[in-house]
C-alpha cells in the first residue's frame, strides 16, 4: 500500500444540493480488515450513517490483515494513514491514536461501557485517552472436530481437563481416522500465551517490567516443542515459516485435516460460513495447565487516528458505530462476543446464528469469568507485541530444529530488552 491510498480526511465540496444549497462534503477513510463476515456488516452500517448524514462521506478500505499488522504501522510512522483503522495491536498503534474525549457528545458512556479495555488503546502513561473501542472482545480457546472423536470412539477429554490430556486424546483420534494433524495451533504469541499463563507463566516482574522467561512459561515452551517432536503438533505451521510470521489453520480445520485447532472466538463466523454441517465443530473450554485455565483476552479496536484533518467528523462516525443499538446489531450479525459492558450484561441474541455457532458463542463468552489477571495485564502492556514477536521467532527456531530451547529462551530475553530499549529511545 501507498501512502496515497490512505487518504486522510479531506474537505471536498460536493456539491450536494439541501434546500438550495450547496453543502461541503468530509471524507472519512477507514481501514479495515476482516475474519469473517464483519466487512459486510460494517459496510451496511455505514450506508445509513451516510443517508442520515449527507455532510460526511464514508471511504471504506478493506485490507488484508497482513497489510494492518506490518503496513499500517509503517504508514502511521511517517505522518500518513487513515482516519480510523481497525487494529489489533493495540498497545503500538496507540501512539498514533486521537484522544477523542474532546469530541465527544458523552464521555461517560465510552467510560461506562468499555472502561476495563479504553487503557489497551491508551499512549503509554496516559490515564484518560478515549481512543476508540473494541469491535469485539476476543477470546482464545480450542476448536474441536467432535465428529472425528466420534468417529474414532473416542471421549472427548471433560471440563478441567490439561493441555497434556488433550494433545494425548488428539493423537489418537488423528491415528485412527487418519487426521494428518492432531493439534494445531495459530503461529502466534498471543496463543502460545493462553498456555504459558495457564501454565504458571508471570510475565512480568514486581516492578512491572517484562520477565518472560520463568518456570511457567518454560513449561508451555517444553510442551509445545515436546508436541512437535512426537507428531502431536504439525511443523506445518509452527516449523515451516521464519522470523515473525503468522500461520493459521483455518483451511485445514475446515476441511477436516485437524482434530483439535487452538485459536479463538473470533473464527465462529468464518466457520458457521465455511464449514456449515459438514461436520460437527464444537468450542471447548481452555484447556489447563499447572496454574490454571486461562485463555488470553483480545480483540480488534476500531481507533481514531491523530493525523486527521477532521477530528469532529471521525469523533461523529465512532459514536454511531459505538452507540448501543449499532453495535448491538454489529456483534449479533458479526458473531462476536460484545467488548461492551452493557451489552454484555443485556446478552445478545444471536438470532441468525445456527445451533453450532449458537453453541461456540457461549463456550467463549463464559470463559471470560476465568481469564487470568496475567492474561489482562499482557493484553494490555503497549509493547505486549514485541514480547509476542521473541516468542514466536525464536520458539519457531527451536522447533525448526535451528536452535536448542535453552539458546531460544536467552534470544527471546535479549530480543525483548533490546527492542524494548528502542522504543523509548
Amino acid at each position: 500500500m501507498q501512502g496515497k491510498h490512505w487518504i486522510s480526511a479531506l474537505a471536498l465540496t460536493a456539491g450536494l444540493v439541501l434546500g438550495g444549497f450547496a453543502q461541503a462534503q468530509t471524507t472519512v477513510r477507514i481501514a479495515w480488515y476482516s475474519d469473517g463476515n464483519e466487512g459486510e456488516v460494517v459496510s451496511d452500517l455505514l450506508k445509513r450513517f451516510e443517508a442520515q448524514n449527507k455532510d460526511i462521506k464514508i471511504v471504506l478500505d478493506q485490507v488484508p490483515y497482513k497489510a494492518i499488522t506490518e503496513n499500517l504501522p509503517v504508514q502511521l510512522a511517517s505522518g500518513q494513514g487513515p482516519d480510523i483503522a481497525r487494529v489489533v495491536d493495540l498497545g503500538g498503534i496507540a501512539r498514533y491514536a486521537l484522544d477523542l474525549r474532546p469530541h465527544l457528545k458523552d464521555a461517560a458512556y465510552w467510560e461506562k461501557n468499555f472502561g476495563p479495555f479504553l487503557p489497551w488503546m491508551r499512549p503509554e502513561g496516559d490515564n484518560s485517552a478515549i481512543t476508540g473501542f473494541m469491535t469485539q472482545l476476543t477470546v482464545t480457546g480450542p476448536f474441536v472436530n467432535k465428529t472425528l472423536f466420534e468417529q474414532a470412539g473416542i471421549a472427548m477429554p471433560g471440563a478441567k481437563a490439561s493441555w497434556q490430556d488433550w494433545g494425548k486424546a488428539a493423537k489418537e483420534v488423528a491415528a485412527k481416522v487418519q487426521a494428518p494433524f492432531p493439534l494445531a495451533m495459530d503461529r502466534s504469541g498471543h496463543r502460545f500465551f493462553s498456555v504459558a499463563v495457564s501454565e504458571g507463566a508471570k510475565v512480568f516482574d514486581a516492578k512491572g517490567e517484562p520477565a518472560v522467561v520463568d518456570d511457567g512459561f518454560k513449561r508451555a515452551a517444553q510442551l509445545v516443542y515436546d508436541w512437535h517432536k512426537a507428531g502431536v503438533m504439525p511443523k506445518e505451521f509452527w516449523g515451516s515459516v521464519s522470523g515473525t510470521a503468522y500461520r493459521g489453520a483455518n483451511d485445514e480445520f475446515k476441511n477436516a485435516q485437524v482434530v483439535m485447532y487452538q485459536s479463538g472466538s473470533w473464527q465462529i463466523a468464518q466457520f458457521e460460513k465455511t464449514i456449515g454441517d459438514a461436520f460437527d465443530w464444537v468450542a471447548v473450554p481452555s484447556p489447563c495447565g499447572a496454574a490454571g485455565c486461562s485463555g488470553m483476552p483480545g480483540g480488534a479496536g476500531l481507533v481514531a487516528i491523530k493525523t486527521t484533518k477532521s477530528p469532529e467528523a471521525v469523533a461523529k462516525v465512532m459514536e454511531y458505530l459505538a452507540s448501543e443499538p449499532v453495535l448491538s446489531e454489529f456483534y449479533a450479525r458479526s458473531l462476536f462476543v460484545p467488548g461492551h459492558l452493557g451489552i454484555a450484561a443485556k446478552g445478545l441474541d444471536y438470532k441468525d446464528a445456527k445451533p453450532l455457532a449458537k453453541a461456540a458463542l457461549k463456550v467463549f463468552s463464559e470463559q471470560v469469568a476465568s481469564l487470568s489477571p496475567v492474561a489482562y495485564k499482557l493484553q494490555g502492556y503497549t509493547s505486549n507485541r514485541v514480547i509476542f514477536n521473541a516468542v514466536i521467532s525464536r520458539l519457531g527456531q527451536a522447533i525448526a530444529g535451528e536452535t536448542s530451547l535453552d539458546e531460544a529462551y536467552g534470544r527471546i530475553t535479549s530480543d525483548i530488552a533490546q527492542q524494548i530499549a528502542e522504543r523509548k529511545k
